[in-house]
């Protein structure tokens, strides 16, 4: 199912695209958050072809979403590279279906870029939280700097803003990554562009529940990052041989409590 486009803006300055698969009960917040932000974007919805009730929310937006399709694709990745190619705008991201902005953090760093031309992406604070939507707790969001980048992915996607100039010289995600490929494309924005701009400012709320791939998917998600940073930095730092039985547990922790949650 493919929606005809509304109207475009005649200058959007922000495409933001939204990948969801059967996060209906997280989607509205996600597009409320994007609708409140105070300046000319265009949206783009790509749904993998949905069981939940997330065509139903879609529809609810038709007036304000540029371009939304529902069905079967290859991937976030892909997914996301087809919505930003449909878009004209200077600056690019993208709000997985269960994350959220805060107001007035994507404008911020659209500020700051616009002040810093020669960045190429612009990434801020961003918090952690529970189901329902709670603050938990900030993630770890540190100044650039490539030796604690190949030690921790410092960077929360939901968190970032990037130059299109810059999206598409590099060729946008690295589809062949399932897991992994943000933390990829940070690294192939540096050694192309140099150090991203840090906005200190709360931008957006990644979510924690059952459902997340890196809830599901501990082992795999460490490959890719690993392979990644061998690919980008040249080796492995002991910390990710260390952290991994350690993560293993915390993160099988976090699942079970996710879970039980769930079924309350």
């Amino acid at each position: 199912m493919v929606h005809k486009p509304k109207q475009r803006s005649s200058s959007p300055l922000i495409t933001v695209v939204v990948p969801s698969y059967n996060q209906g009960k997280f989607l509205e917040q996600c597009l409320e958050s994007i609708f409140k932000i105070n300046l000319p974007i265009e949206v783009f919805v790509l749904d993998g072809g949905s069981s939940d009730n997330s065509l139903d929310v879609i529809k609810n937006y038709n007036d304000k979403i540029t371009w939304w399709r529902s069905h079967k694709d290859d991937g976030q990745s892909a997914a996301i590279n087809e919505g930003i190619a449909r878009g004209n705008a200077p600056y690019v991201c993208w709000l997985n279906s269960d994350d959220f902005f805060y107001e007035g953090g994507l404008e911020a760093m659209y500020a700051q870029l616009v002040n810093h031309q020669e960045k190429a992406f612009a990434y801020g604070k961003c918090w952690l939280t529970s189901e329902s939507g709670c603050r938990l707790s900030h993630y770890l969001t540190l100044p650039f700097s490539a030796y604690l980048l190949a030690n921790y992915c410092f960077i929360c996607q939901p968190g970032t803003l990037i130059s299109r100039k810059a999206w598409e010289s590099i060729g946008g995600l690295n589809e062949s990554l399932n897991l992994a490929m943000d933390y990829d494309l940070w690294w192939r924005l540096y050694n192309q562009f140099g150090a991203p701009q840090f906005c200190r400012m709360d931008i957006a709320a990644s979510r924690a529940h059952a459902d997340t791939k890196t809830a599901n998917s501990i082992d795999d998600h460490y490959s890719e990052s690993t392979d990644v940073v061998r690919n980008h930095y040249g080796r492995v730092p002991i910390k990710w041989l260390i952290a991994k039985p350690i993560m293993k547990i915390v993160r099988a922790i976090e699942h079970k409590i996710y879970k039980n949650k769930a079924l309350q």
